[in-house]
């Protein structure tokens, strides 16, 4: 599964989904941080919290990990954690 979402038409800005399908280039506010225990924490104590803005910035060239910017910084996630990450379209 890629980053890139497709067309930059295709995305839908008021669909709830997880960071991990959030397309390059686009703005999404976290909605929820799920993932139990210290996984859950690690998110947090990132920054990951909710109502905060996201954007993908890059993508690695084999899909795994992405760049993301919030609150003034570049933050590298494994796709596998971005998938704990709703967020929801601006």
């Amino acid at each position: 599964m890629t980053n890139n979402g497709g067309a930059k038409g295709e995305w839908k800005g008021k669909t709830m989904m997880t960071l991990d399908r959030l397309p390059i280039g686009r703005r999404a506010r976290i909605v929820a941080v799920n993932g139990q225990g210290a996984l859950r924490r690690r998110l947090l104590d990132m920054g990951l919290t909710p109502n905060t803005e996201v954007m993908v910035r890059k993508v690695a060239p084999m899909g795994d990990p992405i760049e993301i910017f919030l609150r003034s910084y570049e933050l590298t996630l494994r796709m596998e954690d971005a998938r704990n990450i709703e967020i929801k379209g601006e």
